[in-house]
């Protein structure tokens, strides 16, 4: 299969009436041809006064007024562990990879997520019945951040680098979350994004293939160039685990090994959750696959010490475990929100 990104992309050409309509069940909300928001849980507790997301926790980033979006629904990996549904899991032949003629502009990408993002949470005016709610609902009218990480891969969108400075121009910071199979989509960025990550779902080539069910070839050594890439990119940048028992929460020495070719500033070490398409029976997963949050903090504990990071934060709802480089990172990792422009 001849795999190439070009101005007209390597994407889908119609999202197929059955999934789309299952997406809006799920809470999707579409924008043009290829993207889409959806509130995240950690958003809507932010604007009830309940428990906040692990990014702010380690970050800084406030969660009620953080998008949760894509450029790009399809993906070229159909991981086990993914909460999106996966189209061949019910019935639905549609190639994701087929190329467009014409990709949206990134403004009007840009000018819809914010639309659909105040259209969401529209309706927690009514519930907003604290002084602290209210002030966090009108906060939330002016998003300040962006998680490019809804579902899909986003760097099969070809305007990536206009929509980063389209975001950046509005004083919106920008988290891009890519499975590093298109290492030349990463190389061409510029502006960087605010903080990078790259997802590390395997400490092998045997147990990648297993769990991401690729669609293209060579894929594990694209994602290895991927990580090779991660150390000179000046930015910020982060290795995003996923750990499931009894399916890749083995081998910390093939992990390390990993991370430090890639010497990412941090590595988020996070328990899997039995939920969305993760749950189908094709699957393979349950309730057991979930890691309790002792167990992340052990598995951290080894990899921070055969790689050589340091322990340096926790969310316990997340089941997650930060790890970072060095001190300069640790001190560093707050983001300095005047400085996206």
């Amino acid at each position: 299969m001849c795999f190439e990104l070009s101005d007209k992309g390597v994407f889908l050409a119609e999202l197929p009436k059955v999934i789309e309509t299952k997406m809006k069940k799920q809470g999707y909300h579409f924008i043009g041809r290829h993207s889409a928001v959806k509130i995240c849980e950690y958003t809507a507790n932010g604007l009830r006064g309940e428990t906040l997301c692990y990014k702010y926790s380690f970050y800084g980033i406030k969660s009620w007024q953080c998008i949760q979006g894509t450029p790009a629904i399809g993906c070229d990996i159909a991981c086990k562990f993914c909460w999106r549904l996966i189209p061949e899991e019910i019935g639905v032949k549609w190639n994701e990879l087929n190329a467009v003629s014409e990709w949206d502009d990134p403004k009007d990408i840009v000018d819809g997520m914010i639309m659909e993002q105040k259209r969401i949470v529209s309706g927690f005016k009514a519930t907003a019945d604290t002084p602290l709610k209210l002030k966090r609902w009108e906060e939330a009218n002016d998003p300040k951040h962006v998680a490019i990480s809804l579902t899909g891969e986003p760097t099969f969108y070809p305007k990536l680098k206009a929509l980063i400075s389209e975001f950046h121009k509005r004083g919106i910071s920008t988290f891009l979350v890519t499975n590093g199979t298109l290492p030349e989509a990463i190389e061409k960025l510029d502006p960087l994004p605010t903080q990078i990550y790259i997802s590390l779902q395997a400490p092998d080539e045997k147990s990648y293939i297993q769990i991401t069910r690729p669609k293209i070839p060579d894929t594990w050594k694209r994602f290895l160039k991927s990580l090779s890439l991660l150390k000179d990119i000046k930015t910020r940048t982060v290795l995003r685990m996923t750990l499931i028992k009894g399916l890749n929460m083995h081998n910390p020495e093939g992990y390390a090994e990993l991370i430090r070719m890639a010497q990412p500033n941090y590595v988020e070490v996070k328990g899997f959750s039995y939920v969305g398409g993760a749950r189908g029976e094709d699957r393979g997963l349950s309730l057991t696959s979930m890691p309790n949050h002792d167990e992340i903090k052990a598995f951290a504990h080894k990899l921070s010490e055969l790689a050589g990071y340091i322990e340096t934060a926790e969310h316990k709802p997340s089941r997650i475990e930060l790890l970072s480089r060095d001190e300069q990172s640790a001190k560093s990792r707050i983001i300095d929100f005047s400085k996206i422009h």
